[in-house]
């Protein structure tokens, strides 16, 4: 799954891009679509995670699927899929049954378009959005509840809010599945607004740079308040982070600008309570020369660039809380497979290690604790890879792999000189003056409303975002 890359690589992609694999909120299990070897027709595909070795069971219908089919895998082992029908979706549970596959029946939504969310952190309710002229239609499509009638569901799709103008993205911010952050355009601008799902779907501004730019979530940590966001603050776009319940400004890291490379998070580090300095995000890494793998932490103040297993469905993977990427992959010899990528490879901090705090007023060069890691730390020579085994068709246990060709591992632009491993270079010029995010503290899980909690406002005097 690797993105056409044009001259203008450097420009972030702000798309919305199907997922090779989509994974379940406990991680239990993932979906998506495969393709017959010989009809070249789509089916469901599940895949089993939990457990000693990953699986696949496919999940044919009575027909072949298109191929803009939507797959979310719920964690109770059902796979939700949203089909498109003559001017509406159609969505329904499977599951597997033996030789055949089950399928219920959830209802249908009327909308010219309709995108799968995130699962709820509960990982039963399935929310979609489905935008319209105007504004954007929050539709519950399944709300997790067993149905007392034998082969129907309990309920038909719902609609839970509707918010003004258009809202793409989908972030959840809490472990309840009550606070939904979504990216709403309004006038030409878009900023990202948090949506109650507990006060009616009450909307409220999370996430303002400043007045004239377009701020997106893209990842969210509830355990640590981690918030990775992508602003245009700065006269072009910047991948930034900030903490939820902080009063410190955003950041928007250096080591997250390569050339002729655009990054996408994939995957935060849960587990990391109130320690979003030592949390590990995955990134996807699109450039000219291939699609590799990103690993950064806000305290390591530098990109890890690792080359991706054979075979990875790009874009897609997960955190264990021990600090253990886990990539799934596709070869000829392994149809189902997770590359394991310890915590020593990817610097990521363990459970029992010490956190690391930066300081409020630490000024303007934060120096690392310890000294930089060599080179050498940055590249593992190979994957340890589980064994995989498939339903369908046997398979011995894969060979370790060897990156042959590592990306560059260069941070630095060709235009700026190198910088230190650890500092981050500052200068109002280059980091407008930002507003924090709406604490989480002052978000409706109190009493007060998350709109009496007015964002910070810009300072006249620019100040130097770290």
């Amino acid at each position: 799954m690797t993105a056409c890359v044009t001259e203008n690589a450097a420009m972030p992609d702000t798309r919305q891009h199907s997922a090779a694999l989509t994974i379940a909120a406990d991680g239990s299990y993932a979906a998506r679509l495969a393709r017959h070897e010989s009809t070249g027709s789509w089916f469901p595909e599940r895949w089993t995670l939990a457990g000693p070795e990953p699986y696949a069971v496919p999940l044919p219908g009575q027909q072949p699927e298109e191929a803009d089919a939507g797959l979310l895998p719920l964690t109770d082992g059902r796979v939700l899929i949203r089909r498109r029908a003559a001017g509406r979706f159609a969505l329904s549970l499977l599951y597997p049954t033996g030789p055949g596959t089950g399928e219920l029946p959830l209802g249908a939504v009327e909308a010219a378009e309709l995108t799968l969310l995130p699962a709820a952190p509960c990982g039963s309710r399935a929310y979609a959005l489905a935008p319209g002229e105007h504004s954007t239609v929050l539709w519950l499509v399944h709300d997790g509840r067993q149905s007392t009638v034998p082969g129907r569901a309990r309920s038909v799709p719902d609609c839970a809010a509707e918010i003004e103008g258009r809202c793409t993205g989908g972030v959840w911010l809490d472990r309840t599945g009550r606070l939904l952050a979504l990216d709403q355009e309004v006038a030409g601008r878009t900023k990202t607004v948090v949506v109650d799902l507990e006060r009616g779907g009450e909307v409220s501004p999370l996430l303002q740079i400043t007045g004239e730019s377009n701020d997106r979530l893209l990842l969210a940590d509830p355990d640590s308040g981690l918030l990775v966001l992508r602003s245009d603050a700065a006269g072009h776009d910047r991948l930034g982070w900030g903490v939820l319940g902080s009063a410190l400004p955003v950041r928007f890291p250096e080591c997250l600008r390569l050339p002729d490379a655009a990054l996408q998070p994939f995957a935060v580090q849960s587990g990391q309570a109130l320690a979003p300095e030592s949390s590990a995000v995955a990134f996807r890494i699109d450039a000219a020369g291939g699609t590799w793998l990103g690993v950064w932490r806000p305290a390591e103040r530098r990109l890890r660039q690792l080359p991706p297993p054979r075979g990875w469905l790009a874009g897609t993977g997960l955190w264990t809380p021990d600090g253990e990427l886990r990539l799934p992959f596709e070869t000829p010899a392994v149809p189902c497979g997770v590359a394991r990528l310890p915590a020593t490879a990817t610097g990521a901090q363990t459970r029992d290690a010490a956190p690391v705090v930066l300081s409020a007023d630490a000024g303007r060069h934060v120096g690392v604790p310890g000294a930089p890691c060599s080179s050498g730390d940055l590249t593992p020579t190979a994957f340890p890879v589980r064994t995989a085994r498939w339903v369908r068709v046997p398979s011995a246990p894969p060979p370790m792999y060897v990156h042959t060709q590592p990306p560059p591992l260069t941070v630095s632009t060709p235009s700026t000189p190198a910088e230190s491993m650890d500092r981050e270079p500052y200068g109002t010029s280059a980091h407008p003056s930002p507003c924090r995010p709406v604490p989480l503290q002052q978000a409706p899980l109190q009493q007060a409303r998350l709109h009496q909690a007015p964002l910070q406002q810009p300072s006249p005097v620019a100040r130097e975002a770290r």
